[in-house]
């Protein structure tokens, strides 16, 4: 979603042609899954991806036609090439594209998506695909939130669905139906359950932190950085960082609504200010907290916390600390390569447990 829907009402609102590219359906093995997405202009690929090579080349090309044409279109696409071809994909598996040559069209929709993720509020993009005997799409979207009331034109439009939307609740993972509503017409709906980003607080603004919150960036979450120092803290070293706190890190951490969706990362200047932080966040509900520390370190920390009472002996011992994943790290760059692998090997866990119980 980062990469993607975040950003998409504001180029939406620049009225420049685009069009949004979704695999729908993917079976067997294939580079990307149901629900990636590209955004491409005519000129070629502004963000997202389809998982590249030629499926990507063959789906830009698809979409500059759409653009021209104005057009949307949905097709399939085989990945069943020769090994010994130069070109081709050879996955064995098989992906449905929707193209949307006028995103536009569904730009409150987009809105409303946006409005209830920033809210921390979860919810289904719903699209209806209409098919032509020619081949094209006719589409349109809804946004079903959880706590948002529902357009009486959503309701009727997907009055025929209410016992699949209540299945994707369930299952919170995408799927696509095929139905027919005359005897002439196909008609697809895509469901694509889509969540708040998981939350990475980053508590020290060094080298570490600032390596931590690139990669962070990059594999999608909601990065947040903490420090004291505005000459470390500012959107010169984090450029990529969602939001920037400078204040005591203690109080500020204390201060933060840490939840069940909320992974801590303490990487500050010192033990002293580690264990503030600590001490601010370790009786929350963060998913993952982790510090960095000798294990030396963490050893007598631990006793301290427990014998001041500023927490039991379970809570310190859900701390990740050492921090990181044991992969041989020295430098800064492995270091935050190291607690960035931890962190998708939590939240992959995380994701785990919720699928199948969202409600």
């Amino acid at each position: 979603m980062k990469s993607l829907y975040s950003g998409l009402d504001r180029r939406l609102e620049q009225k420049a042609p685009l069009a949004l590219a979704t695999i729908i359906e993917a079976e067997g093995s294939t580079p990307q899954i149901a629900g990636a997405s590209a955004l491409f202009s005519k000129e070629g690929l502004l963000c997202g991806t389809l998982g590249g090579g030629v499926i990507e080349a063959d789906a830009q090309e698809k979409a500059v036609r759409c653009l021209i044409e104005r057009k949307s279109l949905y097709y399939e696409f085989e990945l069943q090439g020769n090994i010994s071809a130069s070109e081709g994909a050879i996955c064995g598996g098989s992906v449905s594209i929707l193209i949307d040559a006028s995103p536009l069209d569904h730009l409150e929709a987009f809105k409303r998506l946006k409005k209830s993720l920033l809210s921390r509020q979860a919810g289904i993009l719903i699209s209806k695909v209409r098919m032509t005997p020619s081949g094209d799409a006719s589409i349109s979207r809804h946004w079903l939130g959880e706590k948002l009331p529902h357009e009486d034109a959503a309701e009727k439009d997907l009055s025929s669905v209410a016992e699949e939307i209540e299945e994707v609740r369930l299952e919170w993972k995408p799927k696509l139906i095929r139905k027919k509503e005359r005897e002439e017409t196909g008609v697809l709906f895509f469901f694509e359950p889509l969540s708040p980003l998981f939350r990475l607080v980053i508590a020290g603004a060094g080298h570490i932190g600032q390596a931590v919150a690139h990669l962070g960036s990059l594999l999608d979450f909601e990065v947040t950085v903490i420090d004291d120092r505005v000459e470390f803290a500012n959107p010169e070293r984090f450029p990529q960082t969602d939001a920037m706190i400078v204040a005591d890190i203690g109080r500020a951490l204390a201060d933060f609504p840490v939840s069940s969706d909320t992974y801590v990362v303490i990487v500050t200047r010192g033990h002293s200010y580690d264990a503030e932080a600590l001490r601010a966040c370790i009786q929350s509900s963060a998913a993952y907290i982790g510090m960095i520390g000798s294990r030396r370190k963490v050893s007598l920390m631990r006793e301290k916390f427990v014998s001041e009472g500023w927490a039991t002996a379970a809570q310190f011992d859900r701390v990740h600390a050492p921090i990181g994943l044991e992969i041989g790290s020295k430098t800064v760059e492995e270091i935050a390569v190291s607690i960035a692998a931890e962190l998708v090997r939590v939240r992959s866990h995380v994701g785990e447990k919720k699928a199948g119980g969202h409600k």
